[in-house]
């Protein structure tokens, strides 16, 4: 039988003959193996691939497959994402040169398949297989997808280093690049320095990849200075200035900023549509309101990137009014995502605008941009504004729940009080058999605090301790979590046990300090409160707003009257805290408690900010403690002015008339409270007994359950 050259076949062979049938006849009759390589160039398809090869392995015999032909193969089976099939292939005995050996080890981390291509390199070692200027890069780029600053990374990326320069690749400039790269991301960036100090030659790659390590190490002034050097020698790309601008935007260094922004203006780097984004995240980043704006208007290139940038921004401000119209708007122009939806759900939370939570709900329900992410951010949205009835009827609509929507449901209960449905939830999650984590149980320590449950809250104390230390050393959520059980044990009534806890957390923040103090003062140590808050001003740390509540509060509840006044005066004067309405309600409160009464009056009358039902209410129980008709009866109409449906004012008004012995007033309260169906919910207690909580209202038993301990 002949064989016609493809290009003078008679039409009737097409007719009669498939494109395979006529590959496969080629395969069997062709004899020269010159001709053999454009067989495999008609093969698109995995399953046409593996039939020609097994037509040439059986017609041919694998000793006669030419290189050429195997490497071939080797690459249509990759390109295909058949990696087996390619290393089958490849492991013919003629394929052993380093372009073969860098191209099979290359598509192995293209593919994320990172332990086979370490096997091929160390199978390449131990054949002998010459190393070029590319292997060592390849090995790099499969080390630094292994990710973290995990000992064994690290160990990995410094024999890499060895083994080559001890091959004499030690000064090759794009195999230093890929080792600085491995170093930086390891946190080696000395490691890295070194490197790039003994390099000969350096091009626009190696400054930047150097500049990137200090930023991602925080040293953002090497980082800049390194620029300022790199620019004597060579100019900046896209690629380094999105890099610095990153660091200026994390480190908020406006004025540095600002200079790279006038460097890409006067380099013609701004047309970068990631230029422009990175511009417009510094100033979001800085608070920078007016540039921001500006910046924004006049960019030429605004993508989704772009207008989540800037809703984000309106939202970090509260101009919901801008973040609505930003929205809308931006429909027009970019594409919406998810994020976008998030962002301006959590604008919507920190307004407390429900309705236009529940449209924008149903508007992802209806665009098909609803998922877990953006269910979270809704049951987060929901719990904030109290809506239990949405948040439990969207968790169960949610079909595949995984341990972060679960984690939002347990802290929309949580949140709301609803401690016991919390903990219910969490059962069943054991049930289904899920291993909680970090934040989950941060939940269920927060239910148990709650309700008082000292002893289950014990429990998983207990539980954190033996199972997942390694986890709460390696998680961002470990200072929240030590917070949250020092609260358990600080409303469970244990300020002993919560004083040794709090002794042994290592790195403390302004929340740690600030629950330590609010827990002595809900105690009534006073003088504590105050040693632990020159305790953390000697350990460097700035007190907040909230400090100082927490502060004036425990000197309130333990009669301290004049170190509540020098709190109230220092947080103005020494940190720069401005008083708020609830600073000066706790400087009216410690007042009214030792009799001052006269003087919180005057307080409040020389008010910056308007008094509020807080304030009067917190005046209105002094004088009654007291007996001071006149501060009462003054401080009662201005309360049921600012609430006239509040029916605990109307009853400490009432009790207070009838310490005075008042009953007709009294009784024209009770008929206002009548009139406008005002009741008074009784307040409950519960009990931790034997693994159980019992809840309690006065004159009997309103709830029990069974809560034994879950671990």
């Amino acid at each position: 039988m002949l064989f016609y050259p493809s290009h003078v076949l008679p039409r009737f062979v097409f007719s009669r003959f498939s494109k395979l049938s006529l590959l496969l006849l080629r395969a069997h009759h062709l004899k020269r193996q010159s001709h053999l390589p454009p067989l495999v160039n008609y093969s698109k398809h995995l399953k046409t691939l593996k039939q020609i090869a097994a037509s040439l392995t059986v017609s041919s015999g694998s000793d006669h497959v030419p290189n050429s032909v195997s490497s071939k193969f080797t690459s249509l089976y990759t390109q295909s994402g058949d990696l087996n099939n390619a290393v089958s292939v490849f492991s013919s005995p003629q394929e052993h040169n380093t372009k073969a050996w860098n191209s099979i080890i290359r598509t192995h981390v293209d593919f994320g398949r990172v332990v086979e291509a370490f096997s091929l390199y160390r199978r390449m070692r131990e054949l002998g297989v010459v190393h070029d200027g590319f292997t060592f890069p390849i090995i790099n780029s499969a080390i630094s997808l292994l990710g973290g600053d995990g000992g064994d990374v690290i160990e990995c990326g410094k024999m890499i280093h060895c083994v080559a320069v001890k091959m004499g690749f030690g000064l090759d400039l794009y195999f230093c690049n890929t080792m600085m790269e491995v170093y930086g991301k390891c946190g080696l960036v000395s490691s890295a320095r070194k490197v790039f100090d003994e390099m000969l030659e350096r091009d626009l790659v190696s400054w930047t990849t150097m500049i990137s390590g200090y930023v991602c190490e925080g040293s953002f002034g090497c980082a800049f200075r390194l620029f300022r050097i790199m620019r004597v020698d060579i100019e900046a790309n896209f690629v380094t200035v999105i890099v610095l601008l990153q660091g200026c935007s994390l480190s908020e260094m406006l004025s540095e900023g600002r200079q790279i922004h006038s460097y890409v203006i006067k380099n013609g780097l701004l047309s970068d549509g990631v230029v422009q984004n990175s511009v417009l995240r510094l100033y979001a980043r800085a608070d920078s309101f007016e540039e921001e704006e500006i910046f924004f208007s006049e960019m030429d290139q605004r993508d989704t990137v772009s207008w989540n940038t800037i809703i984000g921004f309106y939202s970090s401000i509260m101009d919901i009014e801008e973040v609505v119209a930003g929205f809308r708007k931006m429909q027009s122009e970019a594409l919406l995502t998810v994020e976008t939806l998030t962002l301006v759900v959590s604008a919507f939370a920190k307004s407390g605008n429900l309705n236009e939570g529940k449209n924008l709900h149903c508007f992802a329900v209806k665009v098909g941009l609803f998922d877990n992410i953006f269910a979270t951010s809704l049951l987060d949205f929901y719990a904030k504004l109290g809506d239990m009835e949405s948040s439990d009827r969207l968790f169960g609509d949610i079909s595949n729940r995984n341990a972060i929507t679960c984690n939002a449901m347990m802290s929309s209960f949580v949140q709301n009080g609803y401690s016991r449905r919390a903990i219910a939830l969490f059962r069943k999650l054991q049930d289904a058999g899920l291993q909680p984590g970090v934040d989950i149980l941060r939940n269920l320590v927060d239910a148990y605090a709650n309700l008082g449950a000292l002893n289950l809250g014990k429990g998983v104390h207990a539980y954190l301790v033996k199972n997942l230390s390694y986890e709460l050393q390696e998680s961002n959520s470990n200072l929240e979590l030590e917070t949250s059980i020092l609260n358990m044990y600080i409303r469970c009534g244990s300020i002993s046990t919560a004083r040794e806890f709090f002794s042994r957390i290592l790195a403390k923040d302004v929340v740690t300090w600030t629950s330590m103090i609010e827990g002595y003062g809900t105690h009534g140590l006073g003088l504590e409160a105050i040693e632990v808050f020159h305790q953390m001003v000697h350990e460097g740390i700035k007190p907040n707003s909230i400090t100082s509540l927490s502060l004036l509060s425990a000197c309130s509840h333990s009669g301290l009257v004049s170190e509540g006044c020098e709190v109230f005066h220092s947080m103005k004067w020494e940190f720069n805290i401005r008083p708020a309405l609830d600073h000066y309600t706790c400087l009216v409160d410690l007042l009214g408690r030792s009799g001052n009464l006269k003087e919180a009056l005057a307080i409040i009358m020389r008010m910056v900010p308007y008094p509020d039902s807080g304030i009067w209410g917190a005046l209105l129980a002094a004088s009654r403690e007291y007996g001071d008709k006149r501060v009462g009866e003054f401080a009662g109409e201005r309360l049921l002015k600012l609430e006239a449906d509040n029916v605990g004012y109307y009853t400490l008004l009432s009790n207070v008339k009838a310490s005075r012995q008042e009953w007709a007033e009294v009784e024209e309260l009770r008929r206002g409270m009548n009139s406008k169906y005002l009741k008074k919910k009784p307040g409950w207690s519960c009990v931790e007994q034997k693994g159980r909580i019992h809840g309690f209202v006065s004159g009997g038993k309103l709830w029990s359950a069974e809560e034994t301990t879950p671990f």
